[in-house]
């Protein structure tokens, strides 16, 4: 009894990623918004050039380049507000990472282990990876860098998904287990679409196109984390015994190895 009631603690993880992460990216876009460092996404008129930059402006008759854009980085990219984004970046990656760590673990616990379900690791930890380097790079002061991170994060991320919702159906064995495959699917071909989307209309010269651009990529930041926090369910089952298993199948591939480099 009290192993169970340890156990369902694990719940708290997969939510308390969205519940902290998405509070934390609004205000720093409200932060941002404030001082004049981004437009607000409900604005679509963007000018090539303009007279003062947007943080001299006053009153709300604004004028926005394309520096301006709302993208999450560029929300996070001056202080005060990369100070925060730095911070909660490195919060999410730390969590991103004990995350995948556990599902892995549930899922050799459950004799489902795979290569499959070494990829989902890997491609949890290449995500979390990413953010870190976003993060701590901001986009306006290491561009390189940055976009490295990006280009670690997003499609880590996309793959994560991807490859978790294989592994719900593999793993299945209730109405409950299907229900919530069928769910992830739903996310993950959302999430496919508004990254794909992003990337197409990012690289065109369109202002329309690019602030489009911009709001899916924070449609795509919501779906993930909403998919993260569909784990809860299932971590509520996580106790000693799992992560024992992860261990034993980790010495069992040691010694394996062992055997076969004495041969």
């Amino acid at each position: 009894m009290i192993e169970s009631s340890k156990s369902s603690l694990w719940i708290l993880l997969p939510i308390s990623l969205p519940v902290f992460t998405l509070p934390g990216i609004f205000t720093i876009y409200a932060m941002a918004l404030r001082n004049h460092h981004v437009c607000p996404v409900n604005n679509w008129v963007y000018n090539s050039t303009c007279e003062t930059s947007l943080d001299l402006q006053s009153g709300s008759d604004l004028c926005c380049t394309l520096d301006n854009i709302p993208l999450i980085s560029k929300c996070g990219g001056v202080p005060p507000e990369s100070c925060w984004f730095s911070l909660l970046c490195s919060a999410a990656s730390f969590m991103v990472t004990v995350i995948g760590l556990l599902r892995y673990a549930q899922l050799i616990h459950k004799h489902t282990n795979s290569v499959l379900n070494v990829e989902g690791l890997f491609a949890g930890w290449l995500c979390a990876a990413g953010l870190m380097i976003v993060g701590n790079f901001q986009v306006d002061h290491a561009k390189v860098f940055h976009y490295v991170g990006a280009g670690l994060a997003f499609p880590a991320s996309l793959l994560f998904v991807c490859v978790q919702t294989m592994l719900s159906y593999r793993a299945a064995e209730t109405p409950l287990d299907f229900q919530i495959a069928h769910v992830r699917l739903t996310l993950t071909a959302v999430a496919f679409g508004a990254l794909t989307l992003t990337g197409v209309f990012f690289i065109q010269e369109s202002f329309i196109l690019q602030h489009a651009a911009a709001i899916l990529e924070w449609i795509f930041a919501i779906i993930i984390l909403m998919f993260y926090s569909s784990f809860s369910l299932e971590f509520g089952s996580i106790s000693s015994e799992t992560l024992g298993a992860m261990m034993m199948r980790r010495d069992g591939a040691t010694a394996e190895g062992r055997k076969l480099g004495k041969i």
